[in-house]
């Protein structure tokens, strides 16, 4: 999905909702609606920009609830979500993407599902939202809420969001209705004339507009944190190896060890940490640490992998994720392990910021066989489990 950027609408006060603070800065499983909202986007490896338009009000809450992820400069809203929209637009006409996508910081569950099927349809259509077709008895009420009609839902779709288009036909569009009222994109479009589709939304993918949907959508995080479904586990696997040279240690999972010989690398040459640095960066989808910390690069020569695995988890925060737990194991003849195991658990958790229970190091030897055998070099492998925050 080349040259696709999303516009995150999160400029309202939502007076409705009866919050002293705007809703999407109100926090669901531990973090603001609007974070989950930006990193659904930002997770997903078709997304190429994603720029949240804002209150001017809003900066700083907007810096705090988005810190540390990968989004565009917010630009100032409108006095309206179509004015807000097309500010974001504008903004994005540098960048001139081929398609954009357009989402309310109150839905903060949308799935990657979703975001594919709506992209899927506009590789024949200019415009396509994700809706709910109405399936309940609609009855039409007077003020005094007696019943003065049925009406037919045949044909009927609950919109929701992110609706999608062809991002000059969308520009062109908001240019024209610059001062009508229009409910969202898809009245735009279809205000200048074009089709938009409709693909199958998702039950899930719920607005923010009452307290009780934020219980609701605890509810929905927490059965699908417990289900292990897309609520964003993450599994990944690492090996590293590196031979031995002259020297008079090692270092193995942050712990320096007396030797008679040392690991030959460009940094300190740490195969336990740099075997759980590549976990982490596999579970990611995120290359691998020779990417990151290329041997070419001086400024590596002799680092601390104490460094790379703090940035690993950098990396693996700001996805809003966490350890789950790390399972590493050392294969070689010597040194001995058993003796510096508790050190290296502990001095894993510390660097990767998680408890000690969640670090298991293991090791084994290849009964003299291959190069670890004949005490040619150090291996190691690792697994990760990656878990949603808390």
């Amino acid at each position: 999905m080349p040259g696709t950027a999303v516009i995150i609408v999160a400029a309202g006060r939502g007076h409705r909702f009866g919050s002293e603070m705007p809703k999407q800065f109100l926090r669901v499983r531990g973090q603001p609606i609007l974070r989950h909202a930006v990193r659904a986007f930002l997770d997903h490896p078709g997304v190429d920009a994603v720029l949240p338009v804002i209150h001017p009000d809003d900066a700083e809450l907007v810096a705090d609830a988005l810190e540390g992820l990968d989004y565009m400069q917010p630009v100032a809203g409108g006095a309206a979500r179509q004015d807000s929209v097309r500010n974001g637009l504008e903004a994005l006409t540098g960048m001139a993407p081929d398609l954009v996508l357009v989402h309310d910081a109150a839905r903060p569950m949308v799935s990657h599902e979703m975001i594919e099927r709506v992209v899927a349809a506009l590789e024949t259509q200019p415009g396509a939202v994700p809706a709910l077709q109405v399936v309940d008895t609609l009855k039409r009420a007077d003020q005094e809420r007696r019943i003065t009609d049925t009406v037919s839902r045949d044909g009927l779709w609950r919109a929701q969001t992110p609706q999608g288009f062809r991002f000059g036909l969308l520009l062109e569009a908001h240019r024209a209705a610059a001062g009508q009222e229009l409910t969202d994109d898809a009245a735009v479009m279809e205000a200048a004339g074009h089709t938009v589709a409709v693909v199958d939304g998702d039950d899930t993918n719920l607005k923010v507009t009452a307290q009780d949907d934020l219980k609701k959508m605890e509810r929905i995080m927490t059965d699908d944190t417990a289900n292990g479904a897309a609520a964003g586990f993450r599994i990944g696997n690492g090996f590293d190896v590196h031979r031995l040279g002259p020297g008079d240690h090692v270092t193995l999972c942050g712990v320096v060890i007396e030797h008679d010989r040392g690991l030959i690398g460009h940094s300190d040459a740490d195969v336990g940490l740099h075997a759980i640095c590549d976990a982490i960066f596999g579970a990611l989808g995120d290359g691998d640490i020779g990417s990151h910390f290329p041997p070419t690069d001086e400024q590596w020569r002799g680092a601390s992998s104490d460094r790379f695995l703090s940035y690993a988890c950098e990396r693996m925060r700001d996805r809003g994720l966490e350890i789950g737990n790390i399972d590493i194991t050392l294969i070689c003849e010597r040194p001995k392990i058993g003796p510096h195991r508790d050190a290296m658990r502990a001095r894993v958790a510390e660097v990767a910021n998680t408890e000690l229970s969640r670090v298991s190091v293991k090791a084994t030897t290849t009964e003299q066989l291959g190069f670890t055998g004949r005490g040619e070099g150090i291996a190691a492998q690792a697994s990760v489990l990656l878990i949603p925050e808390n």
